[in-house]
């Protein structure tokens, strides 16, 4: 039987219409599956909570401690609104304080919120391994726990101390982890990072630790910008027996942080780590470098220079003449006296 033209058209609008009844229904019935509270602004002194998040939580078991803290409406809503963010992969275990009864999305930002993470702790670029333990002190660990710690974590081939391999990072623990278990998560990330795992498997004119040398006193030294260039320094002056003269290694020993200034006394002082006096690399690295200092030390700049000198924030000069160098000496120290430093 052939349909006519009107009853072709009658046919297709009442399809039409059930397709949009169902998928009326759908959307209802999805919406009804995961209820969610709508994204309004936090006024201060809203109600929260701190809920703990623990060690590989998957993203439906985030949504359930949320929901059964009353942060979200329901616990689909987040993990539907996790699914959809790849930021979601990135919300850390422990402690994080979000208000009560706020948008799935809501939740996702305040736990994705460093400022909202109890005694968050961190590592920066080129801290010494005294420092990090300063910060495990003040996180709550003992000294005898962070010696301890110290001294009983599992360190890659060919290294026998923690200091850099402490990877710079953020980190937060659920509170009954032990300090062994942080400094051993700190390791475990340098071991994740790239430029770590390249030093790690090098092969070629320096070992892995020497590297990791190289690079601490990159991240010490210069300006993110420069830090291709002070490899190449470092290298050429390594090849021609020159020492390095640096003094990021005079201040690892002195302990001695912001000071641009490195007096002539301190020039002599006796230690392996004072490349004024010593040829060569320091016996270990002087901080724990960055993924860029370690990628600058993989792959250092191209070119013949020597000697490098900031002259003013942010004024790096690379030569390979020591008569230029000194000009640039001498305008570094009219500009250190005339306070450009501070």
């Amino acid at each position: 039987m052939r349909l006519t033209v009107g009853t072709r058209r009658v046919i297709l609008a009442l399809l039409l219409i059930a397709a949009l009844t169902l998928g009326l229904f759908s959307i209802r019935s999805q919406s009804s599956s995961a209820p969610d509270y709508s994204y309004a602004q936090i006024v201060e002194g809203s109600p929260e909570v701190i809920i703990e998040i623990p060690n590989g939580a998957s993203g439906s078991q985030v949504a359930e401690i949320l929901f059964e803290n009353g942060v979200v409406k329901s616990s689909a809503s987040y993990f539907r609104t996790a699914v959809g963010d790849p930021n979601s992969q990135r919300v850390s275990p422990g402690s994080h304080r979000i208000n009560l009864q706020i948008s799935a999305k809501q939740a996702l930002e305040q736990l994705l919120d460093p400022s909202r993470i109890p005694n968050l702790l961190k590592v920066f670029e080129g801290e010494w391994k005294s420092e990090v333990a300063q910060s495990l002190k003040e996180y709550g660990f003992s000294s005898s726990e962070i010696e301890r710690a110290f001294r009983s974590v599992k360190l890659p081939s060919g290294f026998t101390d923690v200091e850099g391999l402490l990877f710079p990072a953020q980190y937060t623990f659920e509170e009954s982890t032990t300090a062994v278990e942080v400094v051993q998560a700190m390791i475990d990330r340098f071991r994740k990072d790239e430029s770590a795992q390249r030093i790690l498997n090098y092969k070629g004119d320096f070992t892995a630790q020497e590297l990791l040398i190289i690079a601490s006193i990159i991240q010490a030294e210069g300006e993110i910008k420069a830090f291709t260039k002070v490899a190449r320094v470092i290298l050429n002056r390594l090849e021609i027996g020159m020492p390095l003269q640096m003094d990021s290694t005079v201040h690892y020993v002195k302990k001695s942080r912001g000071n641009i200034f490195l007096s002539t006394k301190s020039t002599l002082l006796k230690s392996a780590y004072n490349t004024y006096r010593i040829r060569g690399l320091p016996p270990g690295p002087i901080g724990n470098p960055g993924n860029l200092a370690m990628s600058a030390a993989l792959s250092p700049e191209i070119g013949k220079w020597l000697y490098f000198i900031t002259v003013a924030p942010q004024d790096t000069r690379f030569t390979a003449s020591f008569d230029e160098f000194n000009v640039w000496k001498a305008l570094y120290i009219k500009n250190r006296k005339a306070g450009l430093f501070k």
